[in-house]
């Protein structure tokens, strides 16, 4: 896998980073079994093409994740190691059966979740921290103020946001440094351009993109006829449901066309798309595999010019999808969608 030189800022103080990120929730929950060796790997390989961005939550499969990325950076080699930044979500609360039960982002909280993750990572710090959801009992600017606590001790490196509308965005980044806000981001998920994105890049606040490629449902690999494994969240997601999932499809068949014509695959076109929206912007792929990593980071060599961004806005307009991004309760947690 060649080494790729691209690099982009997390806003204005945050750090700069691969053009691509690797967000590696997969590997641990939600998609169904992975492959542990094989997560491994593809970190190990993401490490080497360049990629330094590592993005997890300590809540993917109740700190499996966490523990998981920590053995990968382990057993890297020393020189890929030191360049990996890792990104981590906190606040989720979950029981042991795995339900969800809200979030919690009191600061005596935050210190909390902090110190299991640095230990299941393995790490002296954190480099970007951030809780998933807007805890609706706890102030925005309490959270900030103690991830700008951590910070101050040596223990954080920059605030993150995730998943915040923009009067959240505004009250953080008037708390403290702001380097980046995790949202979902796609050609069929587009909400963040009406207000969002106009506020994060009036305050110098960068973009990290989840879901670039609708969790396989714009890959181009995600059939009619695929049978979801036991555990795979996709089996309750709206746009994967009956009618919707056919509609969507067939907006993957007409991206497809486009893509065949550039000699790129409908995943590459799709991530392209995202990183053509703006330099402030770093895609996150969830590749659980070294073949998909692979596909992914030929994104990077795919340039789109005016007629291609052309095609694909007429093949694939602005709210085209069917369903919501998330099953209605999860939705109520998103301050990104009030």
């Amino acid at each position: 896998m060649t080494k790729t030189p691209h690099t982009r800022n997390l806003g204005t103080t945050g750090p700069q980073v691969s053009a691509l990120g690797l967000g590696c929730m997969g590997m641990s929950a939600l998609y169904g079994e992975a492959d542990r060796a094989e997560s491994i790997a593809t970190v190990h390989a993401a490490l080497e093409a360049g990629v330094t961005l590592l993005d997890t939550g300590d809540f993917y499969a109740m700190g499996h994740n966490e523990m998981l990325l920590g053995e990968a950076l382990r057993t890297a080699p020393a020189a890929l190691r030191e360049q990996a930044l890792v990104s981590v979500k906190f606040g989720a609360l979950r029981d042991p059966e795995g339900n969800w039960s809200g979030y919690d982002g009191r600061p005596a909280a935050v210190q909390n979740f902090a110190a299991y993750s640095l230990q299941r990572l393995g790490v002296d710090h954190i480099d970007v921290y951030r809780i998933a959801r807007l805890d609706p009992d706890v102030p925005i600017e309490e959270t900030v103020g103690a991830i700008a606590e951590l910070i101050e001790k040596g223990y954080v490196r920059h605030v993150g946001l995730s998943e915040v509308g923009a009067e959240t965005i505004r009250r953080a980044a008037a708390t403290a440094p702001v380097s980046d806000l995790q949202i979902e981001y796609s050609l069929i998920s587009r909400g963040i351009e009406r207000d969002i994105l106009p506020t994060t890049r009036e305050l110098g606040i960068g973009i990290t993109a989840y879901g670039v490629l609708s969790r396989g449902l714009i890959s181009g690999h995600f059939t009619r006829d695929r049978q979801l494994a036991a555990g795979d969240f996709r089996a309750h997601s709206p746009r994967f449901q009956g009618e919707n999932l056919q509609h969507n499809l067939n907006l993957v068949d007409a991206l497809r066309e486009i893509a065949e014509r550039k000699g790129a695959t409908v995943a590459q076109t799709a991530i392209a798309w995202v990183l053509s929206r703006g330099e402030d912007i770093v895609p996150l792929v969830g590749a659980r595999t070294r073949e998909r990593l692979t596909e992914s980071l030929g994104a990077l060599d795919v340039t789109l010019d005016a007629a291609d961004l052309a095609a694909i806005e007429k093949a694939v307009p602005a709210d085209a999808a069917a369903g919501d991004r998330y099953p209605s309760a999860q939705m109520a947690h998103l301050d990104s969608e009030r």
